[in-house]
């Protein structure tokens, strides 16, 4: 692991999205929350939650990082295209860019898991890091 115990402590947040293509049917199943396994928006937002509170148990050599936030939303960007956005700040020595792709990641990964039944040929695309803040770096925003 990279010793970050003498970079300065501060507030760090980090932005990601990753979208899931689907077929008009599962989508529109998934807009009823109608799904062979129940809301799949909710159940999508706690593996997020939970997959970013796990970051260094998942990503070798990562550092734990005591979140002090971790946001998971989902949004319909096409009526077959699901966008989900991830954020994550803390307070440390190092940056929340893992936790908040993880989150995003988990997310796309969990609605595959629940609609896989309904939709065979679903696409997870476009995972990226969207902006990060804090630390000796300071602010970086992705080119759209």
């Amino acid at each position: 692991m990279v010793d970050v115990g003498k970079k300065a402590t501060t507030e760090r947040f980090a932005r990601a999205e990753a979208f899931v293509r689907l077929a008009p049917d599962a989508a529109e199943s998934l807009r009823i929350a109608m799904g062979p396994k129940g809301d799949a928006f909710v159940t999508a937002q706690i593996a997020g939650i939970m997959a970013a509170k796990q970051t260094a148990n998942l990503i070798p050599l990562a550092h734990p990082v005591a979140l002090s936030h971790i946001a998971v939303t989902l949004a319909w960007a096409e009526p077959a295209l699901l966008r989900i956005e991830s954020e994550a700040r803390t307070s440390g020595q190092t940056g929340v860019e893992m936790e908040a792709l993880l989150a995003a990641n988990l997310a796309a990964l969990t609605i595959y898991d629940m609609c896989k039944a309904l939709d065979r040929a679903i696409v997870i695309e476009g995972v990226r890091l969207l902006e990060k803040r804090g630390g000796k770096s300071g602010t970086w925003i992705a080119d759209r």
